[in-house]
């Protein structure tokens, strides 16, 4: 049974630092594209960052320069370094795992909430 879970979400004020992380179980973490995506109240869910499965990166470009995105395959984890934070980023923030291909496995944690107010 795949299974992600997020941590590290909070409430910080403007300027501040968070990192989230992922913990991925029952799945070949390896093979899968891992990604993080966020969804503001009355939003879409938007995607924030992807690590790919040869650690490629690609951010969105409001997070650019101030989230970083990285993986360990041995811990099965896949963490976002979030710096600068602003308002704006106020969302619940997802952890994506996909394989990379048209057919391939896809799983969701249950999110985590992430809060910037002064």
């Amino acid at each position: 049974q795949a299974q992600l879970v997020e941590s590290g979400g909070g409430s910080v004020q403007p300027g501040g630092t968070l990192r989230l992380s992922c913990a991925a179980s029952g799945i070949i973490f390896s093979m899968y594209d891992m990604a993080w995506y966020r969804q503001a109240p009355g939003k879409q869910r938007e995607l924030v960052a992807l690590i790919s499965s040869r650690h490629r990166t690609n951010y969105a470009d409001s997070v650019k320069g101030r989230f970083t995105i990285s993986r360990d395959n041995g811990k099965n984890t896949v963490s976002l370094q979030m710096n600068s934070l602003a308002p704006e980023d106020t969302a619940v923030y997802y952890c994506n795992a996909r394989q990379p291909w048209s057919t391939g496995s896809e799983y969701w944690g249950q999110g985590t909430q992430v809060t910037v107010s002064s």
